[in-house]
């Protein structure tokens, strides 16, 4: 399973150079133009249309964006921001892979005055078209904290687009990083069909969260005893129950036994449906 984590950012002027319009972008292609999605692709799209408009709260949002919408647009790191009534204010919140720390991210996006800043720019520069950029070891903006980490840990390729309001202002804006492979045409016409969707989703998740009340947290965590919490965020990152054993010292045969446990305590059928389970209780945040 995939994690989130969440900032808030102040812009800054971002230095050059700046992220580059895809190439979709960058020969006008449209739903009309020359790119064309194939049947699959089709599919695909309105598989994700719909599965969007059931997402009502973030671990919705997050089990989404970080399954069947990889199908779309495929990628290691999500970065969701949302514009606030202070233009010169972000609300950023991440979304990524086992093997990527969020909290992390958050932390750096937090402090960056580089490269979200500079994707921003460049979207609003494009009249608010997909843009594209590749941080390069050796580059300006991979010499900023976050930058140096998106290279370090290969997501140094991203692609963004977002919406904006009755007046030319940004609303929002998801910038997707990958380890592998370009963001083509093809990609950046699926991003521009898809963001509308992204960000009805993720302020629908907004709108219908409601506070915990007092000491709900508490009594839901308590389902699981220390020793099942402790299994169950190594399950969430994906380790194995060997993988597990040998972490906290214990046999996989005591692993696979705690987990038998958490399965019957959350009342699902498998690892993937309990650390959904988790996450709605919030045993696990996001």
């Amino acid at each position: 399973m995939r994690q989130a984590g969440a900032c808030e950012l102040s812009m800054e002027h971002p230095p050059p150079p700046r992220a580059s319009p895809s190439p979709a972008a960058a020969h006008g292609a449209g739903a009309g133009d020359a790119v064309l999605l194939d049947p699959l692709e089709r599919e695909s799209l309105m598989l994700n249309m719909d599965a969007a408009l059931h997402v009502y709260a973030r671990h919705h949002f997050f089990a989404w964006t970080q399954g069947m919408l990889q199908n779309l647009v495929r990628h290691e790191l999500l970065t969701c921001a949302l514009f606030g009534s202070d233009p010169a204010s972000l609300q950023v919140e991440s979304f990524a892979a086992p093997d990527v720390d969020p909290a992390a991210i958050g932390d750096l996006i937090h402090r960056d005055t580089q490269v979200l800043p500079n994707i921003i720019k460049s979207w609003e520069d494009s009249l608010f078209h997909p843009v594209s950029l590749e941080l390069q070891a050796a580059g300006p903006l991979a010499d900023s904290p976050l930058g140096r980490e998106l290279v370090r840990i290969g997501t140094g390729r991203m692609i963004g687009h977002g919406t904006y309001d009755i007046y030319g202002k940004p609303a929002s804006l998801f910038i997707f990083a990958r380890r592998a492979g370009s963001f083509g045409p093809r990609r950046a016409l699926l991003l521009e069909l898809i963001v509308p969707f992204l960000h009805l989703a993720l302020v629908r998740t907004r709108v219908h969260q409601s506070p915990a009340e007092p000491g709900a947290r508490q009594k839901e965590s308590r389902l699981l005893t220390a020793r099942e919490q402790e299994i169950m965020k190594w399950i969430r990152v994906g380790k194995s129950n060997i993988e597990i054993g040998l972490i906290l010292g214990i046999s996989p045969l005591t692993v696979k036994n705690h987990v038998q446990k958490i399965l019957r305590k959350l009342n699902v059928q498998n690892r993937t449906q309990a650390v959904s389970k988790a996450l709605a209780l919030r045993i696990l945040s996001i």
